[in-house]
């Protein structure tokens, strides 16, 4: 009998010990700054909804570099306004 309590113990003791090193933890991505936001006016009419970090200059053309595309956003005007 005092085996079994023994082994319920040092299982009990096991969880646990797992259960608090689970909680501790914390996977944090870092924090990435895109800057102010913007509205970019195209010349078509349409607008932009961005921010100023994602906007680059290259020669004369002005292009809207995001995760997985680029945008020409060429004769556009950036307006710095919170949307």
């Amino acid at each position: 009998m005092a085996t079994f309590a023994f082994l319920l113990l040092c299982i009990g003791l096991m969880l646990g010990f797992s259960k608090y090193a689970q909680s501790t933890i914390k996977i944090e991505a870092p924090q990435i700054d895109n800057g102010r936001k913007v509205i970019v006016h195209l010349p078509n009419g349409k607008e932009v909804f961005t921010y100023e970090n994602l906007i680059v200059k290259e020669g004369d053309k002005l292009l809207y570099k995001g995760e997985r595309n680029t945008l020409d956003l060429t004769g556009g005007k950036v307006e710095y306004k919170d949307w």
